[in-house]
């Protein structure tokens, strides 16, 4: 499936988060969104995924989900959000809990999506028993037991150590390269978005407009190699030049109360 944002202006009061914002995520694409703290990523990913309604503008879904599908659309956190007191198979099964689905096949769809993860091993621990990287997994795990067209992923290694973020982030990218899950990718973290995007989206400093969309054209198994060294290189400092001088002013800003960051 695709998903499109047309003219999305969403305000908070007197403030405009996001100002006529128009793209397309295409179909098994990774699409990330970066720009300066407080342009408004996090409100997008919102609008685009239901949860907030736009002041202006639609949300569009076009073609068809993949056979099994449950929830065309579905998150991955920055904070896992598990409940503590649920085993890892039981946070997996949580979504599937709101369908009407007889337990053997609610149960393969969970024990699937803990074989995609690494996760099968673990079924029975809790949160609290595992590793910042492992509990992302369970995440991941969660999001995919639903069989979702989409991915909606707000910072989800923001949270980890850099090491465990570079392990997950090469974990997360064979599973799709697997798989080829259509996905929306908020971060702040620019070689983040270089390994794993097919193209980037950057957005200005608040109001958030669309400055600039970039393509990233190695394929993501081609861009960890000393050959493509140089290459990344110049689109990191490409990217760095379209968000460094407004980055910089996000920083000196006085929020007025009750303004939300993005």
């Amino acid at each position: 499936m695709e998903l499109a944002a047309e003219g999305i202006t969403h305000r908070y009061g007197g403030l405009t988060a996001l100002d006529a914002v128009s793209l397309t995520v295409r179909e098994g694409e990774i699409l990330a969104l970066i720009g300066p703290s407080g342009c408004g990523k996090s409100t997008l990913l919102g609008i685009l995924g239901g949860i907030l309604a736009p002041s202006e503008g639609r949300v569009l879904l076009r073609g068809e989900p993949p056979a099994g599908c449950l929830n065309p659309l579905t998150y991955i956190f920055q904070d896992f959000a598990l409940l503590p007191w649920r085993t890892v198979a039981g946070n997996v099964a949580l979504p599937l809990e709101h369908h009407r689905l007889a337990r053997a096949e609610r149960e393969a769809l969970v024990a699937n999506a803990l074989a995609r993860t690494g996760l099968s091993d673990f079924s029975d621990a809790y949160p609290k028993q595992l590793s910042g990287g492992m509990r992302q997994r369970v995440g991941i795990a969660r999001a995919l037991a639903v069989r979702p067209a989409i991915l909606l992923m707000d910072e989800p290694l923001s949270a980890l150590d850099a090491q465990t973020r570079d392990l997950l982030m090469e974990d997360f990218l064979a599973l799709w390269l697997r798989e080829r899950v259509t996905a929306v990718y908020v971060t702040h973290n620019l070689a983040e978005a270089l390994r794993l995007a097919d193209r980037v989206a950057v957005l200005s400093r608040r109001p958030g407009r669309l400055r600039e969309i970039v393509t990233i054209p190695l394929p993501q198994d081609r861009r960890a190699g000393p050959e493509a060294a140089a290459e990344m290189a110049r689109l990191h400092d490409r990217l760095w030049q379209l968000i460094r001088s407004e980055a910089e002013a996000a920083e000196r800003e006085i929020l007025a109360p009750g303004a939300l960051h993005g």
